[in-house]
């Protein structure tokens, strides 16, 4: 009894622990929604990557705050039905436990019966065993010993002789009853025994699952905490990434507009180069259109002998942009984690344009130029951290330019040459980032496009 006492102390100790009711479900059931649980958890992890990406230029702190609220959303449902299933356990534990507390004390009960019906009969068959012993005695002292011809013979009357003989008759009667009694008595004795000995075995096996049942039931309790404080835990965390974003959500937001405004400041000295470009290519042209005119006004005039004028030149045709396949990968093995275009930010819950390609790009893995070109700086742009812009030249009559941004380190220099696939600096995690990566850039005619159309 006191194993049980331990053992329904110990269920107690984990209903109070739990603390928590669940509803009725089959072990299949709690199965389903474990294993959907899990399965909705992994395919919020496989969404969280692209997520991430579009996080590359975000405050490290809030992005991974956010990234880390998403994760634990995703695993408080497993965390949950986790629990549900370590409840049900219990549930099922503490029911075997109070059958076999019931079944216990019913055969120890049982147990107590039987020992008393064993000591009664042996009292009593001690008692019959004696009488028979006693009728034994007197029929060898003769008292009992009388044989028909004696009653006959000895009698001295009629009713000498009845009563003599009624008095042998209930004798022997006596006698035969206290017999059959002792048998009767032996034979229960010995079924009772049979009975006790079976009681004691099932005692037996019972104390041994009820010890099986005891270990099982500190497992559950042990599963049942633990599942609890996990979920404790996540939604501790889960409160305080949110308290990290609302916090950290207002400079966010003005770091964004730092980035908006850094990134239009930075098509605005493209435009100024180019427009400086294109400035010296008119004064250029301009003189070389002069000495032409010089050099026309010094020649003498020609006969025309009453021929027709010789016809103007046709006009150039419009210059076309650049057309794919004229870039090369900024690296060796080229893995694109973010594409160009417009996104919606997570945390802020508006879109801005992600005005480049990202590249998987390992820390210090080597970058390189994407087209021959002219280093126009290699220097630090705030939240482009460490970029190298290359004047990639005319192209079909269209400027362009390629940037490189986050590097931690540079191998080029402003005014340097460059030919395609030469390293111009290492990969990082400068400027605005979240790990290092490279942010690509390409330009024509001073505006951002896709260069993914243009790189093959």
């Amino acid at each position: 009894m006191t194993r049980l006492r331990s053992l329904s102390a110990a269920l107690l100790s984990v209903a109070l622990l739990v603390g928590l009711s669940v509803m009725p479900a089959s072990a299949d059931d709690l199965d389903d929604r474990l294993a959907d649980a899990q399965a909705k958890k992994d395919a919020a992890s496989s969404a969280l990557t692209a997520v991430s990406d579009d996080l590359a230029e975000t405050d490290e702190a809030l992005a991974q705050a956010y990234i880390d609220l998403q994760t634990i959303e995703a695993e408080l449902p497993v965390a949950q039905a986790t629990l549900d299933k370590a409840n049900a356990a219990y549930e099922t534990a503490q029911r075997e436990a109070d059958s076999l507390a019931q079944r216990l004390t019913d055969a120890e009960a049982e147990e107590t019966t039987l020992v008393d019906t064993i000591a009664e009969n042996e009292t009593a068959s001690t008692d019959a065993h004696n009488a028979v012993a006693e009728m034994a005695r007197q029929a060898a002292r003769g008292d009992l010993g009388i044989s028909s011809l004696e009653f006959v013979v000895g009698a001295k009357t009629t009713d000498e002789f009845v009563t003599q003989y009624n008095m042998s008759t209930t004798a022997l009667r006596t006698q035969n009853s206290s017999l059959e009694d002792l048998r009767q008595t032996q034979a229960v004795t010995s079924n009772t025994q049979v009975r006790l000995d079976a009681v004691k075995d099932a005692i037996s096996t019972l104390k041994t699952d009820a010890d099986a049942k005891l270990v099982e039931a500190d497992a559950a309790k042990t599963s049942a905490a633990d599942a609890k404080t996990e979920v404790e835990r996540l939604i501790t965390e889960q409160a305080s990434k949110k308290t990290t974003i609302e916090e950290r959500k207002k400079t966010e937001e003005a770091r964004q507009a730092e980035l908006t405004t850094q990134s239009d400041d930075l098509t605005s000295e493209i435009q100024d180069i180019i427009g400086l470009q294109e400035a010296e290519r008119a004064r250029i042209a301009a003189e070389q259109e002069a000495q032409r005119k010089a050099a026309e006004a010094a020649r003498p005039a020609p006969s025309t002998g009453g021929a027709a004028p010789a016809p103007a030149p046709a006009p150039a045709p419009a210059p076309a942009p650049p057309s794919g396949g004229s870039l090369s990968y900024p690296t060796a093995v080229p893995h694109i984690t973010s594409s160009y275009g417009w996104r919606l930010h997570p945390v802020l819950g508006y879109y801005r344009l992600h005005a480049g390609t990202d590249f998987r790009a390992y820390c210090g893995t080597p970058i390189y130029a994407a087209a021959s070109g002219t280093v126009q700086w290699a220097t630090w742009k705030n939240g482009f951290g460490n970029q190298v812009l290359l004047d990639n030249g005319s192209r079909n009559g269209a400027s362009l330019m390629t940037s490189y941004n986050h590097l931690t380190s540079f191998a080029v220099s402003g005014g340097q040459s460059v030919s395609t696939g030469d390293l111009v600096g290492y990969s990082g995690n400068t400027g605005l980032g979240t790990a290092c990566h490279l942010h690509f850039e390409v330009y024509v005619n001073g505006g951002t496009v896709d260069p993914m159309t243009m790189l093959g």
